[in-house]
C-alpha cells in the first residue's frame, strides 16, 4: 500500500487542490485528525504536485479537524527552480484553516554522502515490549501502527522524577505502508511522546509544529525513534527526534514544540 492509500488522501481534476477525508483512522484517540497524518497529507500532496522529492517539510498546527470531515489541500508553488523547489501546502475545512506546510523539494547530484550522528544502542525490536496500558481496540492512527519501547518511562507508572537526560526511544513499523517521505511524517510525530517520559508523569500534550527534514530513504521495515527533549520551560516544551533504519542507516531528523497540560 502506498501512503496515498493509507491516508485516503484524493486527487482532484485540479492538479494543485488534494481531498483529505478525515476518519476516525486518522485521527488520535482523543477522536481529531492526528498532526502528522495531517504533514504526510501535505507531503504526498507536495511531491506528486512538484513531481520532486521532499528535502524538508514544516507544519504549523491551527485547528482542529473531526470527523466527519474533508481537508481540503491547496498546493501553492512560489519558486519552481530546475533542481529546488519551495512550496506550500494549505489544508481547511471550509473557511478554517486546520495546518500550513511549507517545504522544499528536489534532488542535487553532490559527490560526498554523510551523517554524523550514531543510533542509540538499544535492543532491538523483537526484545522490546509495546507501550503499556495503550489502546489499541480504539481505531486510530496508532492502532494501524505497531510500537515497542526500547527507553524510556511509557505507561502510568511513573514516579514524578525528572528523566536525567531526557531521552527515550521506540521502535515504529508501519505494516500497511511502503517507506516514504510521508510515512517519516507520520512515525515523527511520536516526539511528544517523550515529554511524559522526560518529566516522570502523566501530562497532556498538543503540538504546535512538526518539522521534518528527510535524509536518506533507506528500505527498512522498522523506524528506531531516537527522542530527545531539549527543554519543557513556561508550560512549552522543545523536543527533536532522530530517525533510524534497522541497520543504523539515518532516515530524516524531526522536531516539535508542544504545549503541555496536567493531567487531572
Amino acid at each position: 500500500m502506498n501512503i496515498q492509500e493509507f491516508l485516503g488522501l484524493q486527487a482532484t481534476h485540479n492538479p494543485h487542490r488534494w481531498v483529505l477525508p478525515v476518519e476516525r483512522k486518522l485521527c488520535t484517540q482523543g477522536g481529531f485528525l492526528f498532526g502528522g497524518a495531517g504533514l504526510a497529507a501535505a507531503v504526498a500532496a507536495l511531491e506528486s504536485t512538484c513531481e520532486k522529492p521532499l528535502v524538508w517539510a514544516t507544519a504549523q498546527y491551527l485547528s482542529f479537524a473531526r470527523p466527519p470531515a474533508f481537508v481540503d489541500i491547496d498546493v501553492t508553488i512560489p519558486v519552481a527552480g530546475h533542481n529546488t523547489t519551495q512550496a506550500r501546502a494549505i489544508g481547511h475545512v471550509r473557511d478554517a484553516e486546520i495546518f500550513t506546510v511549507n517545504g522544499a523539494l528536489g534532488q542535487r547530484a553532490w559527490p560526498v554522502e554523510a551523517a554524523w550522528p550514531e543510533a542509540p544502542s538499544v535492543p532491538p525490536p523483537e526484545d522490546c515490549g509495546p507501550i503499556p496500558d495503550r489502546d489499541v481496540r480504539t481505531e486510530s492512527v496508532g492502532s494501524r501502527l505497531d510500537l515497542r519501547v526500547a527507553r524510556g518511562r511509557y505507561g502510568a507508572d511513573r514516579d514524578g522524577t525528572l528523566s536525567s537526560d531526557g531521552r527515550s526511544a521506540l521502535w515504529v513499523r508501519m505494516p500497511e505502508v511502503e517507506m516514504c517521505a510521508a510515512a517519516l511524517a507520520i512515525i515523527a510525530d511520536w516526539v511528544p511522546s517523550g515529554v511524559g517520559q522526560a518529566l516522570g508523569r502523566l501530562v497532556f500534550v498538543s503540538s504546535l509544529d512538526n518539522t521534518l527534514r528527510v535524509i536518506d530513504l533507506h528500505p527498512t521495515e522498522w523506524v528506531l525513534c531516537d527522542i530527545r527533549m531539549q527543554a519543557i520551560y513556561n508550560g512549552y516544551a522543545h523536543g527533536s527526534m532522530l530517525l533510524w533504519s534497522r541497520d543504523g542507516r539515518l532516515l530524516a531528523t524531526a522536531s516539535q514544540s508542544m504545549v503541555v497540560r496536567e493531567r487531572s
